[in-house]
């Protein structure tokens, strides 16, 4: 593992500024990244050993440039478990940005909502994580970070402060729970949403927790927002789907985007 990363670090350092904040940006998000100054585009194909990410609204590009005068490396799309990738592979792109230089993780997803006082259309900046997904930092290790992770704080408190006065001073609503993580890709069961509720989980989605705890090994900073695309399954009695996902994430771009870039101003 840390010959391949050394070697898609090298790739891309030849290529762009060393970045100071990584982003992953999540299903209907990524548009993000086309905000960046002096932006340098690099799809994952051309990345030596990069997954590729098939899943709709990741269009799979890492997206070097600037926001607010800092330097970033954003990812347009993440990796999965459920598309067969392993551990290591759906936390390559966060190790590889930890490796750039980035000190500073911005991870954001498409969530479904279980807590009652959120709705389609929310934000949520994330306070904890249940990692559900049966699996963890397992196998292959990295000789930069420690094997037995310290997760006491996965999400900054500061940053989490910092993100919430954001969307005060901006008139923004922004609640603040805990996101669990599970597998997919089918969607929760109203007793598996039911059972997430008891173990205290606000939202659920398919991915973020191997994210982030990736990058507390490599002693990065973690900042997490949940996008609450649509109502957990058995919540509000409608079908899902992976496009009202993208609709609900497309329709809170100008919140979204407003909030990235009032706290990526307050770094």
């Amino acid at each position: 593992m840390t010959e391949r990363l050394e070697e898609a670090g090298a790739f891309v350092a030849e290529r762009v500024a060393t970045p100071e904040v990584a982003m992953v940006l999540g299903s209907g998000l990524g548009a993000f990244a086309d905000t960046l100054g002096d932006a340098k585009v690099i799809p994952y194909v051309e990345i030596p050993h990069m997954p590729l990410s098939e899943v709709a609204g990741h269009a799979g590009n890492l997206v070097v440039g600037t926001c607010q005068g800092k330097p970033v490396a954003a990812m347009q799309g993440r990796f999965h478990l459920y598309e067969g990738y392993t551990v290591n592979e759906v936390v390559f792109g966060v190790r590889l940005m930890a490796a750039l230089g980035a000190r500073t993780l911005i991870v954001t997803n498409a969530a479904g909502g279980i807590s009652s006082s959120l709705a389609p259309g929310d934000l949520m900046v994330i306070s904890d994580q249940l990692n559900l997904t049966g699996s963890s930092l397992v196998g292959e290790s990295v000789a930069a970070g420690p094997r037995f992770v310290d997760m006491t704080e996965a999400f900054d408190p500061t940053l989490r402060g910092v993100a919430i006065e954001v969307a005060e001073a901006q008139g923004v609503s922004l609640a603040e729970g805990v996101y669990a993580g599970l597998l997919g890709p089918a969607y929760e069961t109203p007793a598996e949403v039911r059972m997430l509720r008891t173990l205290g989980a606000d939202a659920v989605g398919m991915s973020t927790v191997l994210e982030v705890i990736a990058a507390r090994q490599q002693g990065m900073r973690v900042l997490g927002i949940s996008c609450i695309t649509n109502l957990a399954s058995g919540i509000s009695g409608a079908p899902l789907s992976h496009e009202e996902v993208t609709e609900t994430a497309a329709a809170v771009k100008p919140r979204f985007e407003g909030l990235l870039n009032g706290v990526m101003e307050r770094l």
